[in-house]
């Protein structure tokens, strides 16, 4: 079996949250959306839009020529159905998020279903192209989907 030359997530058995997320900047941490505070700068809903490194970042955080080279050639060292196999876990993920806080925020629900969709689109559309991953995939896909059917048929506690 191949494996990444990068550490970016564990299988998805193991995970049962979202506690970063990646951008060019870095890792950086995800926290809830709570509607009795303000957008983060940066965020989406942030009057001052934003989108520019995290505060605090600046030239001496940036990648040196060499170290960029040797970035890109494990990457392109990397089977590219591995990164894309990765990708879909990061997809479950975000599904499994949602589905465990759409009963707090109604919103979730529908986050869940995109990320579930997307999920199936890359699943079902790549299918065997995906091997040696296909199959499980394929399964977790199935068992995202009956959960999403379980959250959303269930009723709301009454509080």
């Amino acid at each position: 079996m191949l494996r990444s030359h990068f550490p970016i997530g564990l299988p998805w058995h193991h995970t049962r949250h979202m506690s970063s997320l990646w951008t060019p900047y870095g890792e950086q941490p995800v926290e809830p959306d709570r509607p009795d505070q303000p957008a983060a700068p940066g965020a989406p809903g942030d009057p001052a839009g934003g989108g520019g490194p995290p505060a605090g970042y600046g030239p001496e955080d940036e990648l040196d020529p060499e170290e960029m080279r040797e970035m890109l050639a494990r990457l392109a060292a990397t089977p590219v159905e591995l990164i894309v196999a990765q990708f879909a876990v990061q997809l479950q993920e975000l599904g499994v998020l949602h589905l465990g806080i759409a009963q707090e925020r109604a919103e979730s629900l529908g986050q869940a279903a995109l990320a579930i969709d997307a999920l199936g689109a890359l699943v079902e559309g790549l299918g065997e192209r995906l091997a040696p991953n296909d199959e499980p995939l394929r399964q977790v896909l199935s068992q995202l989907r009956l959960a999403y059917v379980e959250v959303a048929n269930d009723p709301a506690p009454e509080g």
